[in-house]
């Protein structure tokens, strides 16, 4: 079979690859690429590049009906806004995956099958990427489609991703950030997910995010799959780890704050047709660290190192914010997600 044109394995991907498949597929690149050798584990998984979403726009002929959909709009009224994103969003839904780009991602997908199990569940994230400006951020602008099976649901999530580039909330974005909405493609990260609705998850800083202090590193931490702690939907357990002493080898949490972690995210039960759902967590789990001293060390020790990489990539520190899942079927920590920290840094 001749080399796929629109898809990158992530072990082929670098940080440099930014204008081909946005932010998050080039870090999750970066990593899988040089960072496993070091004991860090990473999902396998794939991107298909923005070429594929502006062919997916070319070869359904509606680029001239969204660039007037979108012509003169005022965000600040949001009624309209709210009209012309439905419509923008239906005309790409309406163009879906064209064949010839399915191919290529089922067959990409049929590998990830081979690897990992028959119709494996996947994570299908979206990366908008700006070819004429790598280094602009659309972080949380775009939609995420978890424990995704199989070849129909797969060619759906990935007609949605597309069309999520123009969610309201990123349709603003843009204009309030003076991005040409015809200059921004989308590419899409394929992932084996991690059955951490059975275990736990969350996000690392390697800087304290309330102060900017950069000598710790920050977890978090709560029960179920990581959108909840993303999003803020939960309050999770917090730790932090003193950097200069845990390099010198006495590793140690300095500190821990209880969070309430009232609900979790599942994967979707029984009949229902929803793919994930949140319950409540209880009262005993509650009340209990839902991750052990030695995973958080763990974590501390894979944020340092991804730090450490990516500070010698740039030629300055560069505090990390990173998502992390642990497997409960094999108890392994994952690094599903790493960026440079925009708040404090």
């Amino acid at each position: 079979m001749k080399k796929p044109k629109f898809i990158h394995w992530f072990k082929d991907i670098r940080i440099e690859d930014v204008p081909l498949v946005g932010g998050k597929n080039a870090s999750l690149g970066e990593m899988y690429g040089t960072l496993t050798a070091r004991g860090i584990k990473i999902p396998n998984g794939f991107a298909i590049s923005a070429a594929a979403y502006w062919e997916a726009i070319r070869a359904a002929g509606i680029l001239e009906d969204l660039k007037e959909t979108m012509s003169g709009l005022d965000v600040t009224k949001v009624a309209d806004l709210a009209v012309r994103g439905t419509k923008a969003r239906e005309l790409i839904l309406g163009a879906g995956i064209p064949d010839n780009i399915w191919r290529e991602i089922k067959a990409a997908y049929g590998q990830l099958c081979d690897e990992y199990g028959s119709e494996t569940d996947v994570a299908v994230r979206s990366s908008a990427t700006a070819e004429d400006l790598p280094n602009a951020s659309f972080a949380g602008q775009q939609e995420t489609y978890l424990n995704i099976r199989g070849d129909y649901a797969l060619r759906e999530a990935c007609g949605k991703c597309f069309a999520s580039l123009f969610t309201d909330r990123a349709i603003s974005y843009r204009v309030n950030n003076g991005f040409d909405h015809f200059k921004v493609g989308l590419s899409i990260g394929i992932m084996k997910m991690v059955r951490s609705d059975l275990a736990t998850s969350g996000v690392i800083f390697t800087i304290d995010t309330e102060t900017g202090f950069r000598d710790v590193v920050f977890v978090t931490a709560s029960y179920g799959l990581g959108e909840n702690v993303v999003q803020g939907a939960v309050n999770p357990d917090e730790y932090y780890v003193f950097k200069p002493t845990f390099r010198q080898g006495f590793r140690s949490i300095i500190r821990k704050n209880l969070g309430d972690k009232r609900i979790k995210m599942i994967y979707g039960q029984g009949g229902s047709k929803a793919i994930t759902q949140n319950i409540e967590v209880p009262e005993a789990d509650r009340r209990q660290f839902c991750l052990s001293d030695d995973d958080v060390l763990q974590l501390a020790d894979y944020a340092i190192i991804i730090e450490d990489h990516y500070s010698q990539k740039a030629g300055k520190t560069r505090p990390m914010d990173i998502e992390w899942a642990k497997d409960g079927i094999t108890g392994d920590l994952f690094i599903v997600q790493a960026r440079p920290e925009t708040v404090q840094s």
